[in-house]
């Protein structure tokens, strides 16, 4: 089981390895060992949540079995966001969260995510623990027996714990009068997300709240949010939001039906924070997907951006090497560090209605701060998960294109952290110009490893 983590914990089909129940329990066990620190009482504890895919209360069965044969407690926190596994973790102080979830991939597949008692990702170091202890065989783990077993009990209220936190960071005027779409894409956020927007008093559409166990993200969500932009402008709605299966991003739809993406929200909700004396350091973290059209916002604010690798666990490290409050991806993954260590897309929507409180606007006035640098994003399916700058042809392609754009512009191809997927991004003054560089690249990717989808064009 090498190699298990990417950049965000463990994923892949469920029912196989990494996935199947018996890796799960293996990597309980270890997680037990590993993450279980002196300072605690006698019977440490995790907490346990997961989103609505089928396969979810197996792996979670699997997981507490594994967890419960190393001497651990487990509360089952249910159908509950990321960031909800994140807050009680910290608030019950547990040993470690679990998140039981594969976010915004297919229904098929299914993912492990652990959180550290604060709250946050745990950091790779204890990842490749986990992975090295997996390795022993036979498994020499410690086997409590008697009343040194762990036990496992539902905690009934974390739903409305975690709404109530929700709720206590909202620093807005209530009732909420404004009309707002919500895309809950039949996952985690489906019964929380209603129920925190009602209670700040908004006027709720919410769509993609059914879900079945096969429909989570399935052409609904933060990544397809067609059916919100059609809602939102069919009903005259000032905003809508749409969270992927666990709700830890966040895409946004202003009142024309027009998408926002995490670089939108960065810019938006640094203004807000610098307008109001909260952006200390003047500092706002990204990764090295951040439109440039994010560094020229943050500059007029005289901030300073900063980036790092992909995933948002680095994101949370950039900042508190920097000190920064606000962090986040383009995809929509948002830190806010006064109230968590990890991305919270609801939490990330109410900072945003607070920022349409206090400017007394719209999403849309609020987005014109920021303008896009024209970009080509191509995802290239892999035959097999292996890097693609380890190939020369690719690495002839990739220095090819970047003699053509020279200072104007900017390649990154990388491996994608959660899936066989080559990320190919073109940045610089015309579109016309990136995309045959682009195709050119992923037809050399396409060569060596697979098959690329269309090009997908974001100006």
């Amino acid at each position: 089981m090498a190699n298990l983590f990417g950049t965000d914990g463990v994923r892949g089909v469920a029912n196989v390895e990494p996935m199947s129940p018996e890796a799960a329990l293996a990597i309980g066990r270890a997680a037990a060992e590993i993450l279980t620190t002196p300072g605690y009482e006698a019977r440490p504890r995790f907490v346990i949540g997961r989103d609505t895919r089928l396969s979810g209360t197996m792996l979670e069965a699997a997981l507490t079995a594994g967890l419960c044969s190393a001497g651990v407690d487990v509360l089952q926190l249910g159908v509950i966001p990321s960031g909800g596994v994140a807050h009680l973790t910290r608030q019950l102080k547990a040993v470690a969260g679990v998140m039981v979830s594969a976010s915004h991939n297919p229904y098929a597949d299914n993912g492990i995510k652990f959180f550290s008692p604060p709250g946050a990702k745990i950091e790779t170091g204890l990842e490749e623990e986990i992975e090295a202890r997996l390795q022993d065989s036979p498994d020499t783990l410690p086997r409590p027996t008697g009343k040194a077993v762990g036990r496992s009990q539902p905690y009934s209220t974390a739903a409305q714990r975690y709404v109530d936190f929700l709720k206590s960071t909202f620093r807005g005027t209530c009732p909420v009068q404004l009309r707002i779409g919500l895309d809950c894409a039949n996952g985690a956020a489906s019964q929380i997300a209603p129920a925190l927007f009602e209670k700040l008093g908004a006027e709720v559409w919410a769509l993609h709240t059914a879900p079945n166990g096969t429909n989570i993200n399935q052409q609904c969500g933060s990544l397809h949010p067609e059916s919100l932009q059609q809602h939102v402008v069919a009903h005259k709605l000032d905003v809508g939001f749409a969270f992927d299966g666990d709700a830890d991003r966040l895409t946004v739809v202003d009142h024309t039906g027009q998408v926002l993406d995490g670089d939108n929200i960065l810019a938006i909700c640094a203004e807000m924070l610098s307008k109001v004396g909260d952006l200390a350091p003047q500092a706002v973290v990204s990764t090295v997907m951040a439109n440039w059209g994010l560094k020229q916002a943050l500059q007029r604010l005289d901030c300073t951006l900063h980036t790092v690798q992909v995933g948002d666990k680095h994101v949370v490290q950039g900042m508190r090497q920097t000190g920064a409050v606000v962090g986040g991806e383009p995809s929509g993954h948002i830190i806010f560090s006064e109230y968590l260590e990890t991305s919270d897309g609801l939490l990330t929507a109410l900072q945003l209605l607070q920022a349409m409180q206090m400017g007394q606007t719209s999403m849309i006035d609020l987005a014109r701060s920021f303008h896009r640098s024209p970009q080509v994003l191509t995802n290239v399916r892999l035959s097999e998960r292996r890097d693609p700058l380890s190939f020369p042809s690719i690495r002839l392609a990739i220095d090819s294109a970047e003699r053509t754009l020279g200072d104007t512009g900017r390649v990154l191809v990388r491996l994608s952290g959660t899936e066989p997927v080559a990320r190919v991004l073109l940045e610089g003054l015309e579109v016309s110009t990136l995309t045959p560089l682009a195709s050119t690249i992923c037809q050399a990717i396409e060569a060596e490893l697979g098959t690329p989808q269309n090009p997908s064009e974001n100006c």
